[in-house]
């Protein structure tokens, strides 16, 4: 893809709302090395970089390292790549989002996948929230990556600094829709704590049911919330 192309298209790379940072048109535009081959998803450019000595985890104006650019973009071959060459798959930015985290927040179950078969962790402390991908993603209903980070691991009770699980951040953050209600059943199913309150001490049933959700009401109480 041609750089215009990406400076065209950067801007949509956000998600609305959320407070990650993709990197910006003028930021591309003055990238040099395995950062503007990550972001034109030149896999062989960054080979030959990694095999000329260039740092692997470089980073960019907003600690964004070529994996994370490589996330924000979904450059498939360049994460293959930078990961079999010893990329840090943890490493975290200026505002601690990690490249699953990244993933997770952009509802982007391929790249995940790939990150998480590559050896990423879905159990990373992320964002200034002190958060973790499955929050971000619960947040946002996004029920198969919840699922998908399920599957590998990822804490299903911790509290974020806000004093929200996975499971709360479903129903305060959502609007009781199909995929917010999915996502409140996937981490159900898995075993999630059903009765970890608020900061206020609102159970997630009292929160469920002070909305209207009455789908997340009944999905609780089968799993014994209070």
């Amino acid at each position: 893809m041609r750089l215009i192309d990406i400076l065209m298209t950067s801007a949509l790379i956000a998600t609305p709302g959320f407070a990650q940072v993709p990197p910006r048109a003028a930021e591309i535009e003055a990238y040099s090395g395995l950062h503007l081959a990550a972001a034109l998803g030149d896999a062989m450019e960054v080979s030959r970089l990694i095999n000329g000595g260039a740092d692997i985890n470089d980073r960019d104006g907003y600690e964004r390292t070529p994996l994370h650019v490589a996330t924000y973009f979904r450059r498939h071959d360049v994460i293959a790549v930078l990961a079999r060459a010893g990329a840090d798959l943890g490493a975290k930015e200026r505002d601690a989002y990690d490249a699953v985290t990244i993933a997770a927040v952009a509802d982007d179950v391929a790249t995940l996948r790939l990150l998480i078969d590559l050896g990423a962790s879905a159990k990373l402390v992320t964002s200034r929230h002190n958060g973790t991908a499955l929050i971000a993603a619960a947040h946002l209903g996004h029920d198969e990556v919840v699922k998908l980070l399920i599957k590998a691991g990822a804490p299903l009770n911790h509290v974020n600094n806000l004093g929200w699980t996975a499971l709360i951040e479903s129903i305060v953050l959502g609007k009781g829709g199909p995929r917010h209600t999915e996502t409140l059943r996937a981490l159900v199913q898995a075993g999630a704590n059903v009765n970890v309150p608020d900061r206020e001490g609102m159970s997630p049933r009292a929160l469920a049911w002070s909305r209207g959700y009455w789908d997340m009401v009944r999905i609780l109480e089968n799993a014994g919330g209070r």
